[in-house]
C-alpha cells in the first residue's frame, strides 16, 4: 500500500506516451505540481492534450512544455498571461478547446464520477455550443457536454500519506480535487508526506482510492503570475 516514489522521474516511468491526454491541477501558478510538470518536460513525450484550467506562464508551469513544443492541444478556460500561448495559437500551431471555467471542472468532476455527459445552460448562444447537441428542459435550451476522463492525471497536494490520502491547502485546492478523480492514474506532488493513519480522515479532500503515486516535494518553489505593489 505504500505509494511513495522517490522523485517525479520515477513516478512518470512507464506512464508516459505520444498523444496522451493529462489532466493538470492548479489556477495560474497556485497549486500546480511543478516537479511532476518538469520530469514531463525532461521526458520528451509529444503531441500531448492537456486539460488544465490554463497554460501558466513562459518560463513556468505548463508553458514549459508548450516551449519545447510538446502540447498539441490545449482544453482550458483561460489563455492570459503566456505570449507564448498566444503566438502558437495565433499562428495555427495549437489546437484550443476553449470551455468556460465551471463547465470544465464539472467535466473533470463527471469524468471521476463515472458521468458521461451532462446538460448545463453556460455557453448555449456562443461558440462553445457549435457542434453541441441542444436539447430543452421545462422550455430552457441546454448543450450536452462531455466528460473528461485522462490517461494520465498530475495534481498538488499540501499534505499526503503513504496511501495517497490528500490534503490541499486554501485556494492551491482549486482544480485539483477534480483532475485527481478524473484520472485513469494519478499521480500527486506532496509538500508534506505523512505516514498511514496520521491525517485527519475529516481533513482529507481526495481518498487515496483515486491515487496511485506520490512525490515528495518539500521546497516547492512558489513563484507569483503578477506582482502588484503599492507605492508609498
Amino acid at each position: 500500500m505504500n505509494k511513495l516514489w522517490p522523485d517525479a522521474q520515477s513516478a512518470l516511468d512507464g506512464l508516459l506516451r505520444d498523444g496522451m491526454l493529462l489532466a493538470i491541477g492548479g489556477f495560474g501558478l497556485c497549486g500546480i505540481p511543478e516537479r511532476l510538470i518538469l520530469a514531463v518536460r525532461d521526458s520528451k513525450v509529444r503531441n500531448l492534450t492537456i486539460a488544465s484550467n490554463n497554460a501558466g506562464i513562459d518560463d513556468w508551469g505548463l508553458g514549459l512544455l508548450l516551449r519545447e513544443r510538446q502540447i498539441k492541444k490545449m482544453i482550458s478556460s483561460y489563455v492570459g498571461e503566456n505570449a507564448e500561448f498566444e503566438r502558437q495559437f495565433l499562428a495555427g500551431e495549437l489546437e484550443i478547446e476553449f470551455c468556460p471555467q465551471g463547465t470544465l471542472a464539472e467535466r473533470m468532476r463527471a469524468g471521476g464520477a463515472g458521468i458521461p455527459g451532462f446538460y448545463t445552460r453556460t455557453g448555449v448562444g456562443t461558440v462553445i455550443a457549435e457542434g453541441k447537441e441542444h436539447k430543452e428542459f421545462d422550455g430552457v435550451t441546454y448543450i450536452l457536454e462531455r466528460e473528461i476522463r485522462s490517461d494520465l492525471s498530475l495534481v498538488k497536494a499540501w499534505k499526503a500519506d503513504t496511501h495517497g490520502n490528500l490534503i490541499y491547502r486554501r485556494t492551491a485546492r482549486n482544480f485539483n480535487p477534480q483532475v485527481a478523480t478524473c484520472g485513469k492514474i494519478t499521480i500527486a506532488e506532496a509538500e508534506i508526506v505523512a505516514q498511514a493513519g496520521e491525517l485527519d480522515p475529516d481533513e482529507i479532500h481526495t481518498p487515496g482510492i483515486f491515487v496511485q503515486r506520490v512525490v515528495h516535494n518539500p521546497h516547492p518553489e512558489k513563484r507569483i503570475e503578477r506582482r502588484t505593489i503599492r507605492e508609498d
